[in-house]
């Protein structure tokens, strides 16, 4: 194969990933469509319509790629996946962290693996459907939102290196939505109006502590609801199934709205209390990656965000020497949530992001 004109196209069997392999067939490029068979949904007993991984959504990539005359095939990753992603996932929670495994899935699964089989196959390219935008600028490569805001997945990619970001494509960054199901409408794609996938690939139905329960064997033990005192209010039913800003399905007659704000995994115990309790204007975050440039030693003003698709918050960065960094936010956050990520934007660029070790 042509190496300047040749891509390995991810293919999940979702109109974006679609789109992007037809825009790429027509720029040129020689390409090979693959779908990274990672989970298997019916395994569990549930198969869910909006995730990935699905056997029809190999089915509709496989079509896809019959369509647009490419060559495709199936890798099987189910092995490292439980190993890297889904093993992270039980850890977190059972450290009393809320996990973000898309994002892990990224960067250890979509762009590390999908790299090393497009070098092993003579390819310089992987292909994504994110809705998200690479420009090189001084010799580096800098990843930026998409012009789509409303469909921006930059905070999911804060995580790729170098190496990864120079051999990767978005051809969907600079487009809208409803342009990229036009055209699936007009090139007649089996999943033009496929929904996009919203829940975990492996806890399609949403409970995730049943996952765990059966995925582990194990069964987490109820425990004590506490107040901002100390004193027991009530009995939880398992600590993994709580989070912070958690309100709802608590149990406890309060007589007034209580929130989850902090919790004791050595203890098996939750603390609820006042909205108020929720609010930090602190945080420190681990296994930062930084992208605009290499590990700074020098305050740096920010907007970061803590959550997906919510609102950039003015920050301040201190990079730490061991490698973590301290935010101090202009204005108090809303449950802030250890596990979950933190990425800094420049205006649409992104500066990096790390993983919320504590908020406080």
């Amino acid at each position: 194969m042509n190496n300047k004109k040749s891509a390995l196209i991810a293919m999940s069997g979702g109109v974006d990933s679609s789109v992007a392999a037809y825009l790429t067939v027509k720029a040129g490029y020689d390409c090979i469509g693959t779908t990274m068979r990672l989970y298997n949904n019916e395994d569990s007993g549930v198969c869910g319509f909006h995730t990935c991984c699905s056997a029809r959504d190999i089915e509709d990539a496989a079509e896809v790629a019959f369509e647009l005359d490419i060559p495709y095939e199936v890798l099987d990753f189910t092995f490292d996946f439980r190993e890297m992603i889904i093993d992270k996932f039980v850890r977190t929670y059972e450290a009393g962290g809320t996990p973000n495994p898309c994002i892990d899935c990224n960067r250890f699964m979509k762009f590390s693996k999908l790299l090393d089989f497009a070098r092993a196959k003579g390819m310089n390219y992987v292909v994504t459907g994110h809705y998200a935008r690479v420009e090189e600028k001084d010799g580096r490569f800098i990843l930026k939102k998409a012009l789509d805001e409303t469909k921006d997945q930059s905070y999911v990619l804060y995580s790729m290196t170098q190496e990864e970001l120079s051999h990767v494509l978005f051809p969907l960054g600079e487009m809208r939505k409803t342009e990229t199901r036009r055209i699936a409408e007009e090139n007649g794609f089996v999943n033009s109006h496929k929904p996009d996938s919203q829940d975990i690939c492996f806890v399609p139905d949403g409970n995730y502590v049943s996952f765990m329960e059966q995925y582990t064997g194990k069964h987490y033990p109820e425990g004590d609801f506490l107040d901002e005192n100390g004193n027991v209010i009530g009995r939880h039913r398992g600590i993994v199934r709580y989070t912070i800003g958690q309100r709802r399905g608590l149990g406890i007659a309060a007589g007034q709205h209580v929130y989850v704000y902090k919790k004791d995994i050595e203890n098996n115990t939750v603390y609820v209390g006042a909205e108020e309790k929720l609010y930090t204007k602190y945080l420190t975050a681990g296994d930062v990656n930084w992208i605009v440039f290499d590990k700074p030693n020098f305050t740096i003003r920010v907007s970061a965000m803590t959550r997906y698709r919510h609102k950039e918050q003015p920050a301040t960065l201190y990079p730490n020497a061991d490698g973590t960094v301290s935010v101090e936010f202009d204005e108090k956050q809303r449950a802030v949530t250890p596990g979950q990520a933190v990425v800094f934007y420049d205006g649409d660029t992104v500066v990096g992001g790390g993983t919320i070790i504590e908020a406080h």
